[in-house]
């Protein structure tokens, strides 16, 4: 009895030796997506009032791990019945990515001022506060849903040859990292300012000018981060959109092959994006058109 429990505790240590050296190898590979998902996540995030942050982050993250709850079992079983399938999935998902991107590019250059003169005339009632804030929270879970399909496959990759024990801890191990590490970075940072102002309170109490100074650091730094993440998540969806076609399309990759590989999958994604949002804006115009 002892001598197999033994032997049972022997086996479970090697298969976790096993687990903690591929999930290092399958982490590294995902590195740079779970990086564009934290930019793109933390851009989704922001914009709300304070009160209203933790609420709208908890409602991201819960829909973010449902999302891994669909997405890890059906990899698995494409992965091992239908395999074909799974890279037109990530294409369709690079549409909906470029999509996005390109729409923030065209909503800067093309409808700032509306915005602009939107703000300024007239103030939103509770009831669009909260209809704006419900489709920012179902635009991000979607966008997410892209990115996890993204992070999954790739994990899923690096493990194949394993046995299917081993895929299934590693790759639920990255998916997890990808909600539960993205998600609390991001928490972090949209409450940045909130711990800026807590410094400043302390400092009056104490009358530390250095605690004063920290305090001010990080609530002017705030806007800042939100800022350069507005940035970063728009190009990082046109990043992994290219990303998606050019290293699954041949052809695509031997024509860009001369270039930085940034700029190749850069140039493609905002190409694809392009070109989806002309499909949408014709057809809005045509909708408009008929029900007008």
């Amino acid at each position: 009895m002892a001598a197999g429990l033994l032997a049972l505790f022997d086996d479970i240590a090697i298969l976790m030796d096993d687990v903690a050296v591929i999930a290092k190898v399958a982490t590294k590979k995902t590195a740079g997506i779970l990086g564009d998902d934290l930019a793109v996540s933390a851009e989704k995030a922001s914009g709300f009032s304070a009160s209203r942050e933790l609420p709208v982050l908890w409602a991201i993250g819960k829909g973010s791990m449902i999302n891994k709850l669909i997405i890890l079992p059906m990899a698995f079983l494409l992965s091992a019945f239908v395999p074909w399938t799974i890279i037109p999935i990530l294409m369709l998902g690079g549409v909906y990515l470029a999509y996005e991107g390109a729409e923030k590019i065209y909503e800067y250059f093309f409808h700032k001022k509306e915005k602009i003169a939107l703000t300024s005339l007239e103030l939103p009632s509770k009831e669009e506060i909260l209809y704006i804030e419900e489709s920012k929270i179902k635009s991000a879970i979607l966008t997410d849903f892209i990115l996890s399909v993204e992070i999954i496959i790739i994990a899923l990759s690096t493990v194949t040859e394993q046995p299917l024990s081993i895929q299934i801890i590693v790759v639920s191990f990255i998916a997890f990292l990808a909600t539960v590490g993205v998600y609390g970075l991001v928490a972090l940072i949209v409450r940045m300012d909130d711990f800026g102002y807590t410094l400043i309170a302390k400092s009056e109490r104490n009358g530390s000018e250095s605690l004063a100074k920290v305090g001010k650091f990080f609530v002017r730094l705030l806007p800042k981060i939100i800022k350069s993440l507005t940035v970063i998540g728009t190009l990082a969806m046109l990043l992994v959109a290219g990303g998606i076609y050019v290293h699954n399309i041949p052809q695509l990759h031997n024509l860009l092959h001369a270039i930085p590989s940034m700029i190749g999958e850069l140039f493609t994604g905002l190409i694809v994006g392009l070109i989806a949002l002309a499909f949408v804006e014709t057809f809005r115009k045509i909708k408009n058109t008929l029900t007008s």
